[in-house]
């Protein structure tokens, strides 16, 4: 509040006191001014002040700036025509019953020579201040707008991230628990792989992305824990332009679609499969592609939790600029691609 008031006292000086010099000047310059008419300019600028600062004070009061453009335009109005009357009566006052004024003049040319003046005056203070607080209440309506929608983007992505990991948690002890009787050692080992990928998840779902990097050594992990369910079965092959590992994706987004290519494409092939992951940068766009044996039969496009959450997570992180499409590649591959610009 004190830093808004003063940066208003500050322009009312420098405003009215600008234009008071500037009528010194010419006066001086053009050797047209007395002491009298010195006079008159100082009584003419703090007169300026004090009657602008009034009508500021109703304009703050009656909320003014709130209203519709329509009643705003004719509140100023009558506004600055009842300052410009007082203004301009006080001044042909202080002109006549104060200052010697030249004697061919009377008080009512005096009074209308001020009140035009004013008038001109107090229309150009009314409009720079409704203009000023135009502009400052719709830039803090555009930053409260963006911190608005920055708080639902990061609530949206936070819920988003606690639906993924216990869906991601409950498939992966489901892998675990089918190992437990046959093979203990592999059990073993496989919780320690789903340690490896619970404390990298962690870590990963505290920021909006992450590097391509990170989320390559999660979903290798997660592979290694299912090729020990899988075994012969899976095979997986990467094709990563080594320049992609830097760049920016959604947290567990490569996790969740090749978790979807295992459990609608490789766990229904009698002889498993091949999943095939990929990244390149094509036309300023990063593009992953997960390809995986298998055939959709059923429209994917809107359904599962996964490919839902990706399609969520890309819009809400890169609007329309991202895109994801998953589709048969073949007769016998299926393919899911995801496209994000470069940021």
């Amino acid at each position: 509040m004190f830093k808004r008031i003063s940066k208003y006292w500050w322009c009312q000086i420098l405003g009215w006191g600008a234009n008071a010099f500037l009528f010194l000047f010419f006066g001086f310059f053009f050797n047209s001014i007395d002491a009298a008419q010195v006079q008159y300019i100082i009584s003419y600028s703090l007169l300026g002040i004090l009657i602008s600062h009034g009508f500021r004070t109703v304009i703050v009061k009656y909320k003014w700036i709130e209203k519709p453009f329509e009643n705003v335009a004719i509140y100023f109005f009558f506004g600055i025509l009842v300052c410009s009357i007082i203004d301009s009566f006080l001044l042909a006052c202080i002109s006549h019953f104060v200052l010697p004024a030249p004697p061919e003049t009377d008080f009512q040319e005096s009074w209308m020579r001020a009140f035009f003046s004013q008038s001109l005056f107090m229309a150009m203070w009314a409009v720079i201040y409704f203009l000023w607080h135009y502009v400052e209440e719709t830039r803090n309506s555009q930053v409260g707008q963006l911190k608005l929608e920055a708080t639902v983007r990061t609530l949206e992505l936070k819920t988003i991230k606690s639906q993924l990991n216990p869906h991601f948690i409950f498939n992966a002890l489901n892998s675990i628990r089918a190992l437990v009787d046959e093979n203990p050692r592999r059990a073993r080992t496989a919780i320690t792989e789903l340690s490896n990928i619970l404390r990298n998840s962690m870590q990963a779902d505290k920021a909006e992305t992450v590097s391509l990097e990170n989320e390559l050594s999660i979903v290798k992990d997660y592979l290694a824990l299912e090729n020990i369910r899988f075994e012969e079965r899976l095979k997986v092959q990467y094709d990563i332009d080594p320049e992609t590992l830097e760049l920016p994706v959604p947290p567990l987004m490569l996790q969740t679609l090749v978790e979807n290519a295992i459990k609608h494409g490789i766990s229904r092939e009698v002889n498993g499969g091949l999943i095939l992951i990929g990244s390149h940068v094509h036309d300023m766009r990063h593009e992953i592609t997960i390809r995986n044996t298998g055939q959709i039969v059923e429209d994917l496009n809107g359904n599962g939790f996964g490919l839902a959450s990706t399609r969520q997570r890309l819009g809400i992180l890169f609007g329309k600029r991202a895109s994801f499409e998953i589709y048969n590649l073949d007769t016998v591959m299926v393919e899911a691609k995801v496209q994000m610009p470069i940021i």
